[in-house]
């Protein structure tokens, strides 16, 4: 494999399609979740697993425990754009990539500046009350003066805008998704465990022989790969769209 083989193959499509996972924000700064010093695996002095305090059952029954978890685990408002967001946003402009996939809640890609992103899992930046629906920004959360925020609107709780455990993808949003996947001419897929579904399955849909696979461990899908980079995403990706 060279790597100037595979940018060539960039370079030259003009329909790419991005599938990303937390691994595409570790180099701004974001934890992951199932490598070795991800989320999953740092250990908790709390009582609950991640996967339980991340549950739409938690969230109900334990609302001021979820929201400590989450302010101190699963936001991160400091954090900026790495040069792999800054490389998709390259070639979305070149009008080369048709479509960002990820699975990441940071809204990164948006403040990066890419505009055609389908965030299977939802959004830190969006907040939405439970009630009236009012929708709040991220600052709202960071901000506010009490543990479990309050809509100011008609005072019901204000929850996240991402997708709990126990709770279902936006199927409009999955299929969308499927859609520009079984289209690709070029698919890169980075930073991801393969191991989420339905999310990780989309993969499979793809019917080229284009697929990228740049990640730093092993997964399910590397059979699937066209080409294997087990390298520092930034990196690669920076590399591949250089002029």
């Amino acid at each position: 494999m060279k790597f100037n083989e595979i940018k060539n193959m960039v370079n030259e499509s003009s329909n790419i399609v991005f599938f990303g996972g937390a691994g595409t924000s570790t180099e701004s700064g974001i934890p992951d979740f199932r490598s070795a010093d991800g989320l999953y695996n740092a250990g908790t002095d709390e009582v609950y697993t991640p996967e339980d305090i991340l549950s739409r059952d938690f969230f109900m029954e334990r609302t001021e425990e979820f929201y400590k978890f989450y302010r101190s685990k699963m936001i991160y408002p400091e954090a900026r754009p790495n040069p792999a967001h800054e490389a998709l946003v390259k070639l979305e402009q070149r009008g080369q990539l048709r479509a960002i996939i990820t699975q990441n809640i940071d809204g990164l890609h948006q403040v990066a500046g890419s505009i055609n992103v389908l965030e299977l899992h939802g959004s830190v930046q969006r907040n939405r009350c439970m009630g009236c629906h009012t929708i709040y920004p991220l600052a709202s959360i960071v901000e506010s003066c009490v543990q479990v925020p309050i809509c100011q609107r008609c005072g019901e709780i204000i929850k996240p805008d991402v997708v709990l455990y126990q709770e279902s993808l936006d199927m409009d949003l999955l299929e969308s998704a499927a859609d520009y996947i079984k289209q690709a001419d070029v698919l890169i897929v980075a930073g991801t465990s393969l191991t989420v579904q339905p999310a990780a399955g989309l993969i499979r849909l793809y019917e080229g022989r284009k697929f990228l696979l740049i990640n730093k461990s092993a997964t399910p899908m590397d059979g699937l790969a066209n080409y294997i980079i087990p390298e520092s995403i930034a990196k690669v990706l920076d590399a591949l769209t250089a002029e």
